[in-house]
């Protein structure tokens, strides 16, 4: 509503303020119910998911003794590990 007629531009890039790039921050603003921080939140959760699903799967195959898919499952955890990480640093 507030910037529903303003004109965008696509040539200037405005990332998230300060605070809202670490945990902490995000937390902070998340309980303090900013909208911003909520909505990180949710982002990180969203990340998170697929993560933690994968990490638990090396657990479940280690107590099968399936070795096989417990190198799978963490060759795919080192690669999101890697994305994330490498995508971290380069913001």
């Amino acid at each position: 509503m507030r910037h529903g007629r303003s004109r965008v531009d696509y040539r200037v890039f405005r990332g998230e303020p300060s605070e809202l790039r670490g945990v902490g921050g995000i937390l902070r603003n998340a309980i303090a119910l900013r909208s911003g921080g909520i909505i990180q939140l949710g982002l990180l959760l969203l990340i998170a998911t697929p993560v933690a699903g994968v990490a638990f799967s090396i657990f479940g195959f280690a107590q099968e003794r399936d070795r096989l898919y417990v190198v799978v499952a963490a060759t795919v955890l080192l690669i999101l590990a890697y994305s994330l990480i490498g995508f971290a640093w380069s913001v």
